[in-house]
């Protein structure tokens, strides 16, 4: 009997003879001083096991993996790896694993081969067996053409896939790997998850950390991690069942009845927009949803991000934007305007030919490979970086000859938040309204509305560095918008947060939005793509597709597909062209 393949690719055997433990870990937890950050993690992973790890940001993920790869000692709990105490003998399990931080320990003014043959050097890989697993991993990561590249020219994805050549090269009997594929577009996750999967068929063990609730469906087991402390364990059908008669698939006639009934409603923890008039909806517990907006109301089957959303429910449900707010629809006035908009940086186009506008209170998601130029474009958008070719307006501005006047008039939101981490909250307010220009008199009401939009709540106490990754979002978000921009630009904002964290701040954007702010986000969760208007999908600096969900998935002739297939669809679409072309 197989189990049920996740998006990762893999598929799994069901083994009736229990494999020898390669981790056992009791009670495991660490302090740092007086705080906390993990507690009660008790796990066994056996041999050729792949046991995923999946919380948001400061889950405590990073913390388990480096106690469990030799690099942080327990503060109490037993561990033992590849049969090893961690406590007493940390340098042997250091040396018979292969450990993966989220920052890739490669160096950057090394080449692809020789970042392998340092790895391989340091991990005493015998000389006669070096080159036929340098070979092997290479074509397998698809490198294998770009071994004389140095490391810091390559793309986040390939940078990703020498980092696990380099953990392989010495064959470890376990893999731990912290986050594989953050930062990471759908495309080199495929890959990455491929090099994996071979992985396993050598007959490795693999834990990973993630914040992607989807590749817990690649794993044999997962543990659900929140605010250092497990909230479920259990292979993904197990977790999946737990979470059955809480998750409906809803459709109407009339959405913007419905999303106010689903907002009011204390019986739903979250709702996602799937297509025009069809959403997804996890309940507190489990009833038949009543809503009279609502035309069918089914069960649907749950995924891992109802299965973390579910199992949240216990700590809380936070507040939503208020109903009337989500009523929206953009204006006919044009925010941002670019025409034949191209950036070069020497022989290397980074953007390529890009038209576009954005009206007010439209919300368009920018989405991408790595290198697909997105920041770039929206560096030249904020009047960061001037075009090479081509004209840009952004709320009347021109990008080039009036940066200061466009700067004014945008908030940014970048991929680290922007903000101060030993700064008080209060503090990082103050600062924006001064670099900003608010008014003196104005700077109290201003940072209490921008408070209220953002969903954040200034009784927050200490430093910005020890706030959840949540929080922080929401306090940049909060900083980003004190002014009262017009536009408002958004890097990846959601990376490494939890499901029911990046709902409530979609809609806490679709609250902007509803006040005729233009909203431009980029994104690899691609089921984000759901919430926006539009969609602008780049590839080698090129626009190779600009309109709604419906619209693209028209294009493709696609009907009810997943964003990943539409996705997939115009990169292959556009790599027959450039083919053809060649």
């Amino acid at each position: 009997m197989k189990n049920r393949p996740g998006r990762t690719g893999f598929r799994f055997q069901s083994r009736r003879v229990p494999l020898p433990l390669v981790i056992e870990a009791e009670g495991l937890g660490r302090r740092f001083g007086a705080r906390t950050v993990l507690e009660g993690v008790s796990i066994g992973v056996r041999q050729g096991e792949v046991f995923g790890v999946v919380g948001p940001d400061g889950a405590g993920k990073t913390t388990l993996l480096q106690i469990l790869a030799g690099i942080l000692r327990p503060s109490f709990g037993a561990c033992r790896v590849l049969g090893e105490d961690v406590r007493r003998r940390a340098d042997r399990v250091q040396a018979k694993v292969g450990y993966m931080s989220q920052g890739f320990s490669l160096y950057d003014q090394l080449t692809v081969a020789e970042n392998i043959s340092f790895a391989a050097g340091i991990r005493d890989v015998p000389k006669a067996a070096f080159a036929a697993r340098k070979t092997q991993l290479l074509n397998m990561a698809g490198l294998e053409r770009f071994e004389a590249r140095r490391e810091g020219a390559l793309s986040g994805g390939m940078r990703k896939k020498l980092a696990l050549c380099a953990n392989l090269i010495h064959e470890p009997p376990l893999l731990i790997l912290d986050e594989p594929s953050l930062g990471v577009d759908p495309l080199s996750r495929r890959e990455l998850w491929r090099m994996l999967e071979g992985a396993k068929a050598a007959g490795r063990s693999i834990i990973f950390a993630t914040s992607y609730m989807d590749e817990a469906d690649g794993s044999d087991r997962v543990l659900l991690l929140r605010d250092g402390r497990p909230l479920a364990i259990g292979s993904p059908a197990e977790l999946r069942t737990s979470a059955r008669q809480r998750v409906y698939r809803v459709t109407t006639a009339d959405p913007t009845a419905l999303e106010n009934q689903l907002t009011d409603s204390a019986a739903v923890l979250s709702f996602q927009k799937r297509t025009l008039g069809e959403y997804r909806v996890q309940l507190s517990e489990a009833a038949q949803p009543h809503f009279p907006a609502a035309k069918t109301a089914e069960i649907a089957e749950p995924t891992m991000e109802d299965v973390f959303t579910v199992a949240s429910a216990p700590l809380g449900r936070s507040s939503s934007p208020s109903a009337a707010s989500q009523n929206r629809a953009p204006s006919s006035e044009i925010l941002v305007a670019a025409q034949a908009i191209t950036q070069r940086f020497g022989d290397f186009v980074a953007v390529d030919d890009v038209s576009l506008e954005i009206k007010a209170g439209e919300v368009l998601g920018l989405l991408g490979p790595n290198g697909a130029g997105k920041t770039t474009l929206i560096r030249i958008l904020c009047g960061l970086l001037s075009p090479t070719e081509g004209r840009a307006q952004v709320a009347g501005f021109d990008v080039a000859r009036q940066s200061d006047q466009v700067r004014a008039t945008i908030g940014y939101v970048s991929q680290k938040f922007s903000l101060f981490t030993d700064l008080t909250s209060q503090e990082n307010l103050s600062f924006f309204t001064r670099a900003y220009g608010v008014a003196p008199a104005e700077v109290t009401s201003r940072i209490a509305w921008a408070c209220e939009r953002a969903g954040f709540h200034l009784g927050e106490e200490g430093l910005v560095r020890n706030l959840s990754s949540a929080l922080r979002q929401r306090l940049a978000l909060a900083c980003a918008i004190v002014h009262r921009p017009r536009v408002l630009f958004l890097d990846e904002p959601t990376s490494g947060v939890d499901p029911l964290s990046r709902f409530r701040f979609w809609r806490l954007i679709s609250t902007l939005a509803a006040e005729g702010v233009a909203v431009i986000v980029s994104t690899h969760y691609l089921e984000e793509a759901t919430y926006c208007d539009r969609l602008g999908l780049m590839m080698d600096g090129r626009m190779i597709a600009l309109g709604s969900l419906a619209m693209l998935e028209a294009e493709l002739g696609l009907k009810g597909a997943r964003v990943e297939d539409v996705f997939m669809g115009f990169i292959d679409r556009e790599r027959k062209k450039l083919t053809r072309a060649a």
